[in-house]
């Protein structure tokens, strides 16, 4: 990276703690003002920083500008599906991802296991929110108001013996999927289901998605899919890292 480039991203970080003036913009990036002025004023004209009454300079309405149409036009099914597939590859089981809207959790993706038996679900179909995996995710991750008037509102049906039974039950289950980072549904949906689930996370650290595991137990038994639990949520971090850009990227080629 040139110099000159890495001066000037170097004002940023400085400016979104505020505004600053020429002199601490370059105390802060160990330069001349003169050096520093003329970096603001290149930013000034991108709009990426702009200069105050008062002389001192805060970030510009062109970066806010950048970030929101960033943002609304990431896709969280096409970053995350090649980490599904190379998951399915690892595991074979069926992996999902889902988003939450509304009332709501929703598949947005699903890659097929390998073995005859299939599971019900489809992309587009509502998940069971108060069992699956995926729901739980998502759902741990709201503020603990928005939690509780969800559980208020919403209906329990008694899938299996372990379906949750009632608003407590449930906000008790989604305080401890908040404090552990993951969800299961061993068998609250159907006696015969396992899952486990994880959160991505976009560039608050607020879940943007939830992906997962299931597996029939006649292929495999809920302890045995527990323990690709690290795998799942290394597959998740990854998803989570390249979503919001702070993941390593491929090194710019030497034009040379």
């Amino acid at each position: 990276m040139s110099q000159s480039v890495e001066r000037a991203l170097g004002i940023l970080p400085l400016l979104a703690q505020g505004a600053a003036g020429l002199g601490e913009v370059a105390g802060e990036l160990g330069v001349h003002k003169s050096t520093a002025l003329r970096l603001l004023r290149t930013l000034h004209q991108h709009g990426f920083v702009y200069r105050q009454g008062d002389g001192r300079y805060r970030l510009g309405a062109r970066l806010f500008a950048l970030a929101a149409e960033a943002v609304e036009n990431l896709d969280v099914r096409g970053v995350a599906h090649p980490h599904l597939v190379e998951l399915n590859k690892a595991t074979g089981h069926t992996v999902h991802l889902a988003l939450h809207q509304d009332d709501e959790v929703v598949y947005i993706d699903k890659v097929e296991s390998r073995y005859p038996v299939r599971m019900y679900s489809r992309i587009g179909k509502p998940v069971a929110l108060t069992v699956a995996a995926v729901a739980k995710v998502l759902l741990a991750d709201l503020p603990e108001r928005e939690r509780q008037q969800l559980a208020e509102r919403i209906e329990y049906p008694r899938y299996t013996g372990r379906s949750a039974s009632g608003p407590r039950d449930f906000l008790r289950e989604l305080a401890l999927v908040r404090e552990q980072g993951w969800a299961t549904d061993l068998g609250g949906h159907e006696e015969a289901v396992n899952c486990v689930g994880a959160p991505v996370r976009g560039p608050d650290g607020r879940a943007v998605a939830a992906m997962s595991i299931s597996a029939p137990t006649v292929v495999v038994g809920a302890e045995e899919l527990l323990e690709l639990l690290p795998l799942v949520r290394r597959t998740a971090d990854t998803i989570s890292r390249e979503y919001s850009g702070s993941g390593s990227g491929p090194e710019t080629e030497d034009p040379s």
